[in-house]
C-alpha cells in the first residue's frame, strides 16, 4: 500500500470512529461467532452499559431475553433475516430492561454471513407532554408476543387483537381491573403502522372534572383566567395513538363533545374558533359491561357504538385457570431478576390456593402477590405458605380442609362403590341359584306348579310370579 493511500485509509477509519461516536442512534455489531466488535456511545447510553461489559463478548453472556424472545442481531446473524422498526425489549447484565426498535441487517461477503449491525432507536423513555400533573409519562413495552397466556379463550382474544392492528379502526377493550387492558392497548399500537408515533395514555377517572375538557382538547390563551396557550391530548397524540382508560367515567356531555372530534376529525381548543384536524386512533377501555354501562347512564350509546367498531372482551384471571401456574412462573422468574434471588417454584399448598382463589383484583393481584412474596424470601427457593399476606392464611386452610375433605369423599365413595358392587355380586349370584332350584323343581314334576310350589314350600301364586320374574317360561 502506498504511503498516500495508508494515509487516506486511516483518515477514513478516523472518520468513520467519529461519526460512530456522534451520531445519534445506536450501533451494534457482531462478528459471525455473535461477538461484539462494534459498541458506540449512544449504543452505551440506551443499554446503560460500558464498553467494557459488552465489547468482544458473546451476545448471551451480556444480555438476558424474555421466554420465547430472541435478540434480533442473533437472528440477522444465523438466519440472514433483515428486520426493520421492529421493537425489542431485553435485560442488560445488571437485568435492567431496556426496550428499543432496531433496524438489523446481516452482514455478507461473497454470500456468506460474516456478521450482524444493529441500528438502534431508544424508546425505554417515550418522552409525553405532562399536563397539570395528571398525565403519567408512559412508554409502549409491550408487544403482542409478551402477553402470556395458553388458555384458547386468551389465543382467540390475542388473534382478533392483531387484526385489528392492522387497520385505523377504534378499539373498545372491556374487563375487570387487572385483567391487561393497557397491555393489550400497546400491543396493538406496536403492531400497527402508528409504532413510531405517540402513545398516550389517561386513565379519564383521574381527571378532575373542572379540569377534563381542557385536558382533552387543549386551551387558548385568555380563554379564562390563567389560561395559556396548551395542546390537549388529541394534539399530543397526533398520529398515533390515544388510549382513554375507563371511558365509562366521563360524564355524558364531555363524552358527546368526545364523539364529535371522534366522528370529524377535528379538535378546537377551549375558548378557539379554529379547528385543527387530527389524525388519532382512539382506544378506549372500560371496566363493566358496556350494555349495563349504557342501561345505568355510564356512558352514550352513539358513543359506544362509534368506540366499539373493534370490541375485546379480556375475561378475568379465575377464568383463565389454564394460565395462572403459567403467569406465577412468569412473575416468579422476573422478580428473581430484579431481587438476586434464586426461586424456582411455588409449593403444594400454595399451589393449590392459587388454583382455587378468585383473583378479584386479576393478574395485578397475581403479580402483587408474587412480588409480596418474593420480599419476605431470604435463601429459600420455593414459596411457600408462610411468605404469603396473613389475610390469606384462612382461605388457604379452608383450601386444604376442602382438599381432605374431597380426598375423604372420594375414599367413601370408592369404597361405597366396591361394597356395592360387592352386594350387587351376592345379590346376582342369588337369583341365579334361586332360577336353578326352582327350574330343577319343575323339571322334578314334569312343569307341575301344584306340585312344585309344595315342593318348593311357597304357594303356587308365588312360585308363578318367580316363573315370570325369570322368564322359565322360555326355558
Amino acid at each position: 500500500m502506498k504511503k498516500e493511500d495508508k494515509q487516506d485509509f486511516l483518515a477514513i477509519d478516523e472518520l468513520l470512529q467519529l461519526i460512530l461516536e456522534e451520531i445519534d442512534i445506536g450501533i451494534h455489531v457482531v462478528n459471525q461467532e455473535g461477538k461484539t466488535m462494534v459498541y458506540n456511545r449512544k449504543m452505551m447510553e440506551i443499554e446503560m452499559m460500558n464498553e467494557e461489559d459488552v465489547l468482544h463478548k458473546n451476545l448471551l453472556d451480556v444480555f438476558t431475553f424474555q421466554k420465547n424472545q430472541s435478540s434480533t442481531l442473533l437472528e440477522a446473524l444465523q438466519n440472514g433475516k433483515v428486520r426493520k422498526n421492529i421493537k425489542q425489549s431485553y435485560f442488560n447484565n445488571k437485568a435492567k430492561e431496556v426496550t428499543t426498535i432496531n433496524d438489523t441487517y446481516p452482514i455478507m461477503k461473497e454470500n456468506k454471513i460474516i456478521g450482524a449491525i444493529e441500528m438502534v432507536r431508544d424508546v425505554t423513555e417515550l418522552k409525553q407532554s405532562v399536563q397539570d400533573g395528571i398525565l403519567q409519562n408512559r412508554n409502549t413495552r409491550y408487544t403482542f408476543e409478551q402477553l402470556i397466556g395458553n388458555s384458547q379463550s386468551f389465543k382467540s382474544i390475542i388473534a382478533d387483537a392483531k387484526r385489528s392492528a392492522k387497520t385505523p379502526s377504534s378499539v373498545l377493550i372491556v374487563g375487570e381491573t387487572g385483567t391487561g387492558k393497557e397491555l393489550f392497548a400497546q400491543s396493538i399500537h406496536n403492531a400497527s403502522q402508528r409504532a413510531t408515533k405517540p402513545f398516550i395514555s389517561q386513565n379519564c377517572a383521574a381527571l378532575p372534572e373542572t379540569l377534563i375538557e381542557s385536558i382533552l382538547f387543549g386551551t387558548k390563551k385568555g380563554a379564562f383566567t390563567g389560561a395559556i396557550d396548551k395542546p390537549g391530548l388529541f394534539e399530543e397524540a397526533n398520529g398515533g395513538t390515544l388510549l382513554l382508560d375507563e371511558i365509562n367515567s366521563l360524564n355524558p356531555n364531555l363524552q358527546a363533545k368526545l364523539l364529535r372530534v371522534i366522528q370529524e376529525r377535528k379538535v378546537r381548543r377551549i375558548g378557539d374558533t379554529v379547528e385543527k384536524e387530527i389524525d388519532v386512533r382512539i382506544i378506549a377501555t372500560i371496566n363493566e359491561d358496556p350494555i349495563e354501562a349504557i342501561a345505568n347512564n355510564h356512558l352514550r350509546k352513539d358513543l359506544y357504538y362509534r368506540l366499539s367498531v373493534v370490541s375485546l372482551f379480556l375475561p378475568p384471571l379465575r377464568e383463565r385457570a389454564d394460565d395462572i401456574l403459567l403467569l406465577a412462573n412468569f412473575f416468579i422468574q422476573k422478580y428473581n431478576r430484579l431481587f438476586g434471588r434464586q426461586v424456582s417454584k411455588l409449593d403444594e399448598n400454595v399451589t393449590e390456593f392459587f388454583l382455587s382463589h378468585n383473583w378479584p383484583g386479576n393478574i395485578r393481584e397475581l403479580e402483587h402477590m408474587i412480588e409480596g412474596a418474593m420480599n419476605l424470601i431470604e435463601d429459600e427457593t420455593i414459596i411457600n405458605t408462610t411468605h404469603l399476606p396473613s389475610r390469606f392464611f384462612k382461605d388457604i386452610q379452608n383450601v386444604k380442609t376442602a382438599s381432605s375433605n374431597q380426598e375423604n369423599e372420594q375414599a367413601n365413595t370408592k369404597q361405597s362403590t366396591e361394597s356395592t358392587n360387592d352386594q350387587t355380586n351376592l345379590k346376582n349370584t342369588l337369583l341365579s341359584k334361586e332360577k336353578q332350584h326352582i327350574l330343577n323343581v319343575l323339571n322334578e314334576h314334569d312343569g307341575n306348579i301344584t306340585q312344585a310350589a309344595k315342593k318348593l314350600g311357597i304357594s303356587r301364586q308365588n312360585l308363578q310370579y318367580r316363573i315370570r320374574k325369570f322368564n322359565l317360561l322360555n326355558d
